[in-house]
């Protein structure tokens, strides 16, 4: 069994913000393998399946993003699994919006969610595919208010096709592993940034 753990925040308020991209690799994942059953445990939201001949466990933590990792941790520990059937998804503003990065290991790089799973694990050794979010130009104000903002609708369009590629590379690490998945998806260029008025174009 593999756990698939997407990152994001609960909440309606937050479902179209870029940090919550995690949340949607998930949730295409689930509807990709016809899980339409969800229930919660260890506070997390949870879909439980089969993935190209996969058992895997699908989850969205319920703690908001930065206190992630005891609902991972308890996750793991349920099933009796280890890090090493972990597969984290989450954004980060550091990549260049529509880059996907995989690494079968490697520090947060500042990331909150992934401090708190690190911490909860004492462990920097699983699988993680980042999702860039990088914006063009520098937000003014909080990188905070960035993330936690709803997307525009062209920032909407291009995140479509990045979390429909962040779905289909994790499917390939469940089929061949990461490090196929690292040559196929880690060399792509990021898509083109969404600039104001394509939409429709």
């Amino acid at each position: 069994m593999r756990l698939i753990v997407g990152l994001g925040n609960p909440g309606r308020e937050y479902a179209e913000t870029p940090h919550n991209l995690g949340f949607r690799v998930v949730e295409r994942l689930a509807e990709q393998a016809r899980l339409r059953r969800q229930y919660e445990r260890a506070q997390a939201r949870l879909w439980r399946g089969r993935l190209d001949q996969t058992e895997v466990l699908l989850a969205e933590p319920l703690t908001y993003m930065n206190l992630s990792g005891p609902a991972v941790a308890a996750l793991l520990r349920g099933e009796d699994l280890t890090p090493a059937d972990l597969i984290v998804v989450l954004d980060d503003v550091a990549l260049p919006f529509g880059q996907l990065r995989i690494r079968e290991r490697g520090s947060a790089g500042g990331h909150r969610g992934l401090e708190s799973i690190v911490a909860a694990l004492g462990t920097e050794e699983f699988v993680r595919l980042r999702l860039g979010i990088q914006p063009p130009e520098a937000p003014v104000g909080d990188l905070s208010d960035y993330v936690l903002a709803p997307m525009t609708p062209e920032e909407q369009e291009q995140a479509a096709g990045m979390v429909a590629e962040a779905a289909e590379a994790v499917r390939l690490i469940l089929r061949e592993g990461p490090r196929r998945a690292m040559e196929r998806f880690n060399r792509r260029a990021a898509l083109a940034p969404p600039q104001p008025g394509q939409a429709g174009n």
